[in-house]
C-alpha cells in the first residue's frame, strides 16, 4: 500500500477521533438516563451505515462478528464505567486500550509494533496522567474495573476490524449498533422514560449521526489503510478535543494541566504517523 493510501487512512482516523469527540459536550445536553442515550444514538446510526450501504454483507464471519461484539461491549462498559466511577477514570483507563493493541494485534495480526508507536505510547500515557491529574482518584473499584475491560474490548474492536481489511468491515459496525440499540433500550425500560424536546432531540440526531454515524464509515475506511496500533494511537486525540469544544461553546477554561498534556499527546502521535509515512515510502 502506498504512502497516499497510508495518509488518506491516517486523515480518516484523525476526523474519526475528532468527531467521537463531540459526545462529551452533546451528551451533557440531554437528560435523559445514559441507556435510552446509548441505545437510541445507535438506533440512528445504524440508519447511517445502513443509508451508506444500501446492501449490507453480513457473513457472520469470525473477525465481522468479533469486531461487532467488542465495539457493542465497548459502548455499553464506558456507560456503565462513567455511572460508577469518575469521569477521568474512566477515559484515562479505556485509552489504556493502546496497550492492548500492540500486544493483542502484534501475534494475530502479524503487524510489527515498531519503536515510534512504544515510544509515543509512553508519551501518549504521560500526557493523558498530566491531563487528567487534578481529575483522577475518588473513583470505585468496580467502575474502574469496568472501564480497566472496555480498553480490553476497545482495543480488540481494532484488531477484529483489521483483520477484514480485504473485506468490509463497516458491516461490523452496524451489527455493533444493532447490539448495543437492543441491549440499551431494553435496559432503559425499566429507568425513568427520556423527555422529548427541541433541545434533546437536535442533540440525540447530531450523537447519532455525526458523533458516531458518520465515524463508523470514516474508521471502516481508515482500518483497512493503517495499522490497528496506528489507528488506536490517532484514537486518542479523542480525550485532547474534548475539552477543546467545550472551551468553544461553553467557555470553559481546560486548565493548564489539559494544555500541557493534550501538547505532549498530539506531538507524539503526529511523530509517530510522520514517522509511519515515511516507512510507507522507504519500505521500512
Amino acid at each position: 500500500m502506498g504512502r497516499n493510501d497510508k495518509i488518506a487512512g491516517m486523515v480518516t482516523m484523525i476526523a474519526t477521533a475528532s468527531l467521537w469527540s463531540l459526545g462529551g459536550l452533546f451528551i451533557k445536553v440531554i437528560d435523559w438516563n445514559p441507556f435510552a442515550i446509548a441505545g437510541i444514538r445507535s438506533v440512528i446510526a445504524s440508519l447511517v451505515i445502513l443509508a451508506f450501504l444500501r446492501k449490507p454483507k453480513i457473513n457472520m464471519s469470525f473477525p465481522q462478528v468479533g469486531a461487532a461484539v467488542a465495539n457493542a461491549l465497548t459502548m455499553l462498559l464506558f456507560v456503565v464505567a462513567n455511572k460508577t466511577t469518575t469521569a477521568a477514570n474512566a477515559i484515562l483507563l479505556q485509552y489504556m486500550a493502546i496497550i492492548f493493541t500492540a500486544f493483542i494485534g502484534a501475534p494475530l495480526l502479524k503487524e510489527k509494533i515498531r519503536a515510534e508507536h512504544w515510544i509515543s505510547i509512553l508519551f501518549v500515557m504521560a500526557g493523558m496522567a498530566i491531563m487528567f491529574a487534578n481529575r483522577l482518584g475518588g473513583g470505585r473499584i468496580f467502575g474502574d474495573a469496568v472501564a480497566l475491560v472496555s480498553a480490553v474490548t476497545f482495543s480488540l474492536y481494532f484488531v477484529f476490524m483489521r483483520m477484514q481489511k480485504d473485506g468490509s468491515p463497516l458491516e461490523s459496525n452496524l451489527l455493533s449498533h444493532w447490539f448495543a440499540a437492543g441491549t440499551c433500550l431494553t435496559v432503559s425500560l425499566f429507568l425513568p422514560a427520556p423527555q422529548f424536546t427541541e433541545k434533546s432531540v437536535a442533540a440525540i440526531l447530531v450523537l447519532g449521526v455525526a458523533q458516531i454515524g458518520v465515524p463508523a464509515i470514516l474508521i471502516a475506511y481508515a482500518i483497512k489503510r493503517i495499522s490497528a496500533i496506528s489507528a488506536n494511537l490517532i484514537a486518542v486525540i479523542e480525550p485532547l478535543l474534548n475539552p477543546l469544544w467545550v472551551f468553544l461553546v461553553v467557555g470553559e477554561n481546560p486548565g493548564m494541566n489539559t494544555i500541557i498534556g493534550g501538547s505532549v499527546i498530539l506531538i507524539a502521535v503526529t511523530w509517530a504517523s510522520i514517522i509511519g509515512a515515511r516507512r510507507s515510502v522507504t519500505g521500512g
